[in-house]
């Protein structure tokens, strides 16, 4: 049964604010020796995971506007706060999260403003694809496996992310400028 596109209490709204008030719980167990930790692992996977299935319920039942603000909310709280404990750890360095965070504090803010006009701006590709690097660097910066041993694929990834997030953003800007010059066509015919 479709929900209305005003609800508040949906199955898919209980997940994603679960996600937002387990969030700092897995932030708290990240360890700081570096060494990766199989709780803080599993909660995060648990976390991320969830993203998917708050979405597949909001596809097969209706999304909701109240949605639409909270899962990309609890997104970027989920993964700068992991990112900005990790940073405290001493395990990732400040400049790729910072590069990341003011990407993602300048598209909320965008698409804030245009939200306000009535104007939809979906995530891209290649903005799910920084979402999936950014999640496989802290997945693997956590995993006891590979936090010590193999620094350089989260680091790696993590890059990855930096470079998505950068390109991603100026995709966001480069369509927004492209349909203003096109709606200044449409008004002078």
């Amino acid at each position: 049964m479709p929900v209305d596109p005003n609800a508040l209490a949906t199955w898919a709204n209980a997940v994603t604010v679960g996600r937002l008030l387990l969030s700092p719980l897995m932030f708290l167990v990240i360890p700081a020796d570096q060494a990766g930790s199989w709780i803080a692992f599993a909660l995060w996977f648990a976390l991320s995971a969830s993203d998917g299935i708050d979405g597949w319920i909001a596809r097969r039942h209706g999304a909701t506007r109240s949605g639409a603000f909270l899962d990309p909310l609890a997104d970027k709280v989920l993964v700068l706060g992991a990112m900005f404990t990790l940073v405290s750890r001493g395990v990732f360095g400040i400049w790729p999260v910072l590069i990341i965070a003011a990407r993602e504090f300048i598209i909320s803010i965008y698409r804030t403003v245009i939200g306000t006009k009535g104007v939809s701006m979906p995530a891209s590709k290649m903005a799910k694809a920084k979402t999936v690097a950014q999640q496989a660097a802290v997945s693997f910066a956590l995993l006891p496996l590979t936090a010590v041993s193999a620094t350089w694929l989260w680091t790696m990834l993590l890059w990855l992310a930096v470079g998505l997030a950068v390109v991603s953003g100026y995709q966001y800007f480069a369509v927004a400028a492209k349909q203003r010059r096109l709606g200044a066509v449409d008004h002078a015919l």
